[in-house]
Formats: C-alpha cells, structure tokens, sequence
C-alpha cells in the first residue's frame, strides 16, 4: 500500500531470499500494488511492483503491507480480490497496520491478530470484536500478522522454521547477525523496567496497571491497594524512580494515549477523550493543551 514502510517490506522479504540460499527454490514472491506501478514509500523511495494485485489469481499467501493511514487508499475492488483469494484457500497475511485492510474487508475472525504498538489503540476501537495482542507476530490457521519493523523476520523465520526445520531459521538468523530468535511472545515495545529505567518491582506492577485502565482510570487510593502499599508510599515510590507523582504521570498516558487516537482514528474529540478516561471535554483540551501546547483539534489538523 502507498506510505508504507520499506523496514516491515524488506524484513519480510530478506529471510526468504536468505532461505533460498541455503535452500535454492524454498520460496517465491511477488510483489503487487494497486494499479501495478511503482509505490512511493513512507521515507520517499519508491518501490517497483511487478504487477497490479488483481492479476494475481492464484496466490497462495497474501501479505498486506502498510503504515501509516492504512486505510487512505483502500478500494472496493482490493476487498472483493482479497475475499475472493481468502475464499480459493489463500493464507492472508498483514505486515506493520496491514490488518487494518484486512479487518475492513471482514477476513480478521477468531485468531487473534498483532500490529504495530502504534496503532493498537485505533485498531481495538474500531473493531472492537476482534482479539488484539502486543505481541510480535501471530500465527494463525489462516491468518498471519506482526507488527511491521524488525518483527517481519521473526514471523518469516517462525514461518521458515515450521517448513523447513529451526537448522535453516537458524541459519538464516545468523545472516543477519541477531543475537537470537525471538518468540512470538516477546513484547513489541520495551518492557516497562527498561522503559523507564525502572527496578523497583512495587513502581513497575503500579505503572501496568495504569497502562491497562487507560479508558477506566483507577484512582491512586485503589492503585496503592492493589500493589499492597499505602498511598504515601506510593506517592514516595514516584517521587524516588520517577520523579513524579503518581497522578501526573497517569495522566500523561492517557494524553499520550489520546494523541495516537487523533492522529491515527478518525474518532470525534469527545469519543477520544472518553476512550482515554477524561469525562469532559474541556478537561481533556486543556489537559491536552497543558501537555502537548496545542488543542486537540489543532493537533489533528497538523
């Protein structure tokens, strides 16, 4: 898809020219685009495809590439040429937000499904049926998804491991002198420790929960009694690991939060801001305001 990003596209592509190195004629692509010309990338670089997606009539594993505004250049007929390939027993894949075509197209169902960390947020609000992770990759029966970035070779090396064994995965690996193979399961964005700098194990189970009550916030009384301390202890924690307290710095989650809402949904003001636990409108703008220097609706138009 146009705007997409060449780092999903090319860690997708790398492990399989790699594969057939070790193991000539393990893989075979093509690359496809809306009306079969070129696609200008998000960095500007422009990517030649050999042909337009509808003339590819018999293929076996399709992956969606794309990034940011996923659905921007989405078509009735890009739908009705991935239903008709889902239903002749293709494998569908997404790379980076390409779930995003594949959600709007009906063809996300019970596997759960990956995408870039950014985009988590808009994609759970507007399909809120669908089961979304954090986690790298996901593979599914049909359906295959990671979260664009490096994690297009893990899922290609997770893939190549369970056709043609770990020895050729590990090989393959080694070319691009990683370090190891991630699982499925690793987190997509640094862990919270790491994140913030953070070692204490009181501070760390205190900022999860507040990352998973973004749209119900807890107040700090109920955050110090779920972490079996006391809300001056808590507040003593935050001031030591991070020099805050813990309200402020709850509250700049969900602005940050709200910011990728805006930016990435097209999700009314209102609707973000109950979807990231302000009850009012002008509470959000000039918490907004405060936190960003400019008001939410300016910031969307940017």
């Amino acid at each position: 898809m146009p705007g997409s990003s060449v780092m999903g596209f090319v860690s997708a592509i790398e492990p399989l020219r790699v594969a057939n190195r070790f193991q000539p004629g393990s893989y075979r692509w093509t690359i496809l685009s809306l009306d079969g010309g070129p696609v200008t990338a998000s960095n500007g670089m422009s990517l030649n495809a050999d042909g337009a997606f509808a003339q590819a009539q018999a293929a076996q594993t399709v992956f969606v590439v794309a990034a940011s505004n996923p659905l921007e250049h989405y078509q009735p007929t890009l739908e009705q040429w991935l239903q008709t390939t889902w239903r002749r027993g293709a494998i569908l894949g997404a790379i980076d937000t390409g779930a995003f075509v594949l959600a709007e197209a009906g063809l996300l169902g019970a596997d759960p499904v990956t995408l870039h960390w950014e985009a988590l947020a808009p994609f759970r609000e507007r399909y809120p049926q669908l089961r979304v992770t954090e986690e790298l990759f996901q593979i599914g029966q049909r359906c295959v998804t990671c979260a664009g970035g490096t994690s297009g070779i893990d899922m290609m090396l997770a893939l190549i491991t369970a056709s043609h064994g770990r020895e050729l995965a590990t090989r393959v690996s080694e070319q691009f002198v990683l370090g190891r193979i991630r699982s499925q399961s690793d987190h997509q964005r640094m862990e919270i420790a790491a994140r913030y700098g953070l070692h204490n194990r009181k501070t760390i189970q205190v900022v999860r929960l507040m990352r998973q009550h973004i749209e119900d916030p807890l107040p700090v009384d109920d955050l110090a009694r779920l972490i079996a301390v006391t809300r001056r202890q808590l507040e003593r924690l935050f001031r030591a690991h991070l020099r805050d307290t813990p309200a402020r710095f709850y509250a700049q989650l969900r602005l940050e939060r709200a910011r990728e809402l805006l930016r990435e949904t097209d999700m009314g003001v209102l609707a973000v801001a109950v979807a990231c636990g302000f009850t009012s409108a002008s509470h959000f703008s000039r918490a907004y305001q405060g936190r960003f220097g400019c008001s939410p609706k300016q910031d969307r138009l940017s």
